[in-house]
């Protein structure tokens, strides 16, 4: 039988990683020999919090797992597997010991090759251990062979632990182990060609780039490696097993053993020095998702006054003791940005659809939801950990696919890096930092295995960013950010040196990243820009608001072919915190951010999103805006008001093939003046549209269809419409979906059949402007069928509760009807015996 080994935890790729272990398995899973561990021994042992008694992880399956055959079972593959990488534990011993006899007898001839001293140093205590694990191994071997419930074997695995004496001598020897051994190697060719040769060492560790380096290392690994065995074998032993006080014993001697190597090699005591012999800083670091063999990964990147260093983080449970892999590192002296148009052979970025992100938002938002009750109700602990698990896998997949702007790393001496941010702001603080660090007189290096090893072990300590950046790793008493819509209009802003076409650009974080959520018309030829644009930006849990400034490019042989790449220069750039209580009132907040020399001006207001979602009927009945479609198309004498019409004619003529169509937010003023026009039905309305900006025009209509005093398609079906939504059987779902829409007044249906007819056509032109059936029903489904009234009453919750489970059915009803084959009305009214479902 298989069986998942370890909890179900997520490593930093965002690969789910059940460890499978088949009966008669000869290796365990997590033996990797390789030589590449750091030996900053960053207690990979301690996985299990307190170290002393590891529950069983949901990862196992059913509670019947625990029973005494499964765990018998169990124990016995966990021995199994450690006892094939014990073999090669001694066989690799063995190898570093062999070259010593013949080193001896020659150290005491005319023409040694090493000196006793040198030997005794390199060699140290590693006799001693391989006597240590001989005598294990012989002892543990026939237990396991001759395998049944009376078998015991914690004596053997305490009275290891407690001859990690040997292993602390040898510790505290190593370092001057290995440069004894490197010095020897580059000094004294006989050496270089024992270590580097067919012979034993190179069998023990054919991997190996840097031997006997390489070898001398396995020891410090492997007390880690056995750490880890105790954890498995304490997991499947019943507590009322004789072996389990002993094995906790063990692991607990272990666990101290790991933490006092630990305080010895402190990264900040050892000399982590750059080649000048100066103190290498660590200056910045922080989480970033590196495109690597096609596919995203996580990344840890760490950059010190010389070196940019790309570390893996190594997979643990949540919280627990983390640790480093270096994957790569380029020194800072030879590193390049290359030019938009050196990137034009480089791998393209494979964008994920707006609308799976979308969809994960609203799931993360509904589990978000589904929290706050269990805690409301004071649910069950467990519950809720569940629940918050399952959001945080889906908020890192979220924060693994949703970048999409590249940031490129070339070393020049060859190899170059793509990584992808969300925010082009974080991406000009990476290049910033770095193109700071190079004005000083740098120097090309290359680092030993051992330098390399001691400045990845100081990562984990030096670093600065602790969490992956998702609010699933946020604390309780933490403040959620702001849910709703925030109105920002972008003034002016001077300190320009010249005249250049400039345009400003906002971010705001939602999520735990930043993303870009709206940008300034150019404003050509000046040192005084005046924008004075409004713009509605809504948030999601958002913190901070950024205001970037741009210099237009429009040189041709810049603008490379890959969309997301932005040669645009940054001027310069601001963040301010959105502060809850100064920005929830009413009144406009007029602020100022200084950026690089240059003040931008701006204001700001804050609509909470239940206030947002309210329907308020318009006081004056003789506009078009907040009045009810029947009273419009009666006055109009029309079948569909003239405002949908007109702005469906505009779209489909000019901005049919605009990328993100009804996505993108138009400029608020100009909306405003559109609404203005058309509620006053004045005669200068077709001139204005035609010189209107098309993403405005847009904007217009869907505020049109949210500030009517009822959705298009009536409050008094709505719970007919979530109903039907839901329904599995296809033939029912058609029946009543169908019977729905005859039931709706004719102005609400022509209306709502002629607004379909032109998403339709909108979709088609899907790989020019990037808009499907979905992204489409994400923007209207909530405009078109959210309620008037109710939905927003008497919620107990975050203002994000709101949305989530009833806005994901709001956009599946819209797009069951976009998937529709046409429906045309006649034939709609024709069918009512077929459609007389009673609903």
């Amino acid at each position: 039988a298989d069986f998942n080994y370890g909890a179900d935890e997520y490593d930093a790729e965002g690969n789910e990683e059940p460890k499978a272990l088949p009966e008669g398995s000869e290796t365990m899973p997590y033996i990797d020999e390789s030589p590449t561990m750091s030996p900053q021994l960053s207690a990979r042992g301690q996985e299990s919090g307190d170290g002393v008694s590891p529950t069983p992880t949901d990862g196992l399956g059913t509670g019947g797992e625990r029973d005494a055959g499964k765990g018998l079972e169990m124990r016995k593959l966990v021995l199994s597997g450690f006892l094939a990488s014990e073999e090669i534990y001694i066989n690799q011993l063995e190898a570093l010991l062999l070259p010593m006899k013949p080193l001896k007898a020659t150290a005491t001839t005319s023409q040694p090759v090493l000196t006793l001293q040198q030997i005794e140093t390199i060699f140290y205590k590693i006799q001693d251990i391989y006597e240590i694990h001989k005598e294990f191994y012989d002892s543990l071997c026939p237990k396991v062979q001759q395998w049944d419930s009376n078998v015991t074997m914690g004596h053997l695995f305490q009275k290891l632990a407690s001859q990690l004496g040997v292993y602390k001598a040898f510790v505290d020897n190593y370092k001057i182990a290995l440069e004894t051994a490197e010095k020897c190697s580059q000094s004294n060719y006989q050496f270089q060609k024992i270590s580097e040769g067919p012979g034993p060492w190179q069998r023990a560790a054919p991997d190996a780039s840097s031997l006997p380096t390489a070898l001398l290392y396995k020891p410090i690994d492997r007390v880690t490696r056995s750490t880890l065995v105790l954890h498995d074998l304490l997991k499947h032993t019943p507590a009322d097993h004789p072996d389990y006080p002993l094995l906790q014993d063990a692991l607990r001697i272990s666990q101290n053993f790991l933490s006092s190597i630990n305080e010895d090699i402190d990264p900040r005591r050892t000399a982590v020095t750059t080649p000048k012999g100066e103190t290498r800083q660590l200056v910045k670091d922080g989480f970033l998702v590196e495109l690597s063999e096609g596919s995203r990964k996580l990344r840890h990147v760490f950059l010190f006054t010389d070196v940019l260093l790309c570390a893996k983080l190594k997979k643990t449970a949540v919280g627990k003791h983390q640790q480093y892999d270096c994957k790569w590192y380029v020194p800072l002296a030879d590193l390049v940005f290359p030019s938009p148009e050196e990137s034009e052979h480089c791998p393209q970025v494979h964008v994920i659809p707006d609308h799976e992100l979308e969809d994960m938002k609203m799931k993360i938002s509904a589990i978000k939801s589904e929290v706050q009750k269990e805690k409301a109700n004071k649910g069950q602990s467990r519950a809720i950990e569940r629940l918050k698990k399952k959001m945080f896998e889906n908020e890192f997949w979220l924060l693994l696919n949703s970048p999409a702007i590249p940031f490129r790393i070339h070393n020049r001496n060859g190899k170059s890096y793509l990584f992808l941010l969300s925010s082009d702001y974080e991406r000009s603080e990476w290049r910033e930092a770095i193109q700071k660090l190079q004005k000083k007189d740098l120097q090309a290096f290359v680092l030993s295995s051992v330098e390399l090893q001691v400045l990845t072990g100081s990562c984990f300590k030096l670093r600065t960013v602790h969490n992956i950046p998702v609010t699933s790793n946020k604390d309780d008493d933490e403040s959620p950010g702001l849910y709703g819509f925030l109105h920002v209009i972008v003034h002016s802003a001077k300190g320009f040196k010249q005249s250049a076409n400039l345009y400003c650009t906002l971010e705001v974080d939602s999520f735990g990243y930043f993303v870009s959520k709206a940008k300034t018309r150019v404003f050509r030829d000046t040192t005084e820009p005046q924008w004075n644009e409004e713009f509605e930006i809504e948030l999601e849990g958002s913190q901070s608001l950024r205001i970037l400034c741009y210099e237009k490019c429009y040189d041709k042989t810049k603008l490379n072919k890959d969309n997301n790449e932005i040669v645009d220069k940054i001027m310069g750039k601001g963040q301010i915190q959105l502060d809850p209580q100064a920005v929830q009132t009413k009144n406009w907040h007029m602020d100022v951010i200084e950026m690089n020399g240059i003040k931008v001006e701006f204001s700001m207001k804050f609509t909470s999103r239940d206030m947002s979602l309210k329907r308020t009927p318009s006081k004056k009945q003789t506009g078009v805006f907040g009045v009810k479609i029947s009273v419009v198309t009666k006055r109009e004498r029309s079948k569909v008001p003239y405002i949908v019409r007109q702005c469906i004619e505009e779209v489909e003529k000019r901005g049919i093939e605009e990328v993100g169509i009804y996505r993108i937010s138009g400029v608020a003023t100009d909306i405003q003046a559109l609404k203005a026009v058309f509620d006053a039905n004045n005669k200068d309305i077709l001139v204005m549209l035609s010189d209107m900006d098309i993403n405005a025009i847009a904007g217009t209509l869907k505020l049109y269809f949210r500030e009517l005093p009822e959705p298009l398609l009536t409050d008094r079906l709505y719970p007919a419409f979530m109903e039907g939504i839901a329904l599995s059987d296809p033939a029912a779902k058609e029946n009543c979906m169908m019977h729905l829409l005859r039931s709706l007044p004719d102005p609400n249906l022509i209306t709502f059949l002629f607004l379909l007819e032109h998403l339709k056509r909108v979709a088609e032109k899907e790989p020019i402007n990037k808009m499907s059936l979905h992204n489409l029903a994400t923007v209207f489904g909530p405009t078109l069928l959210r309620p008037s009234e109710g939905e927003s009453k008497g919620h107990l919750t975050l203002a994000s509760d709101i949305w989530s489970h009833d806005v994901m059915a709001q956009v599946q009803v819209l797009l069951y009807y976009l998937q529709h084959p046409p429906i045309s009305f006649t034939e709609l009214k024709r069918n009512t015996l077929y459609f007389s479902t009673d609903v």
